[in-house]
């Protein structure tokens, strides 16, 4: 069984004191079906010695309500619509090492 909206932020707000950071701008957010996989192999987080998180919603109306929240705080994060159907919360502290642009990433043009 997922987490609710409200404990899911509850849940990355504690982390995120634990981290020491700085601005919400300091951090991306996302949702995926795959956390681990979208984290370590696709972000490129190191996961001994860098900070992340990431939390099963209980579903994903929750999951995208989640990102949509920590989007409009600040956070660096793509409201990735390709995963629809996904329901786990990722953040990680951005560094220098890390990779916002994920492999399937399509830039948009206008005109």
């Amino acid at each position: 069984m997922g987490n609710t909206y409200s404990d899911i932020v509850k849940k990355i707000d504690a982390h995120l004191q634990k981290s020491g950071g700085g601005q919400y701008s300091d951090f991306y957010v996302g949702v995926a079906k795959n956390a681990s996989e979208r984290l370590f192999n696709e972000h490129l987080v190191q996961e001994k010695g860098q900070w992340w998180i990431y939390v099963t919603a209980s579903s994903p109306e929750v999951a995208h309500k989640v990102e949509q929240h920590y989007l409009d705080l600040g956070m660096r994060g793509g409201n990735n619509e390709s995963e629809p159907d996904a329901y786990k919360v990722y953040c990680y502290a951005v560094t220098p090492l890390t990779c916002e642009i994920l492999s399937n990433y399509e830039p948009q043009y206008s005109e």
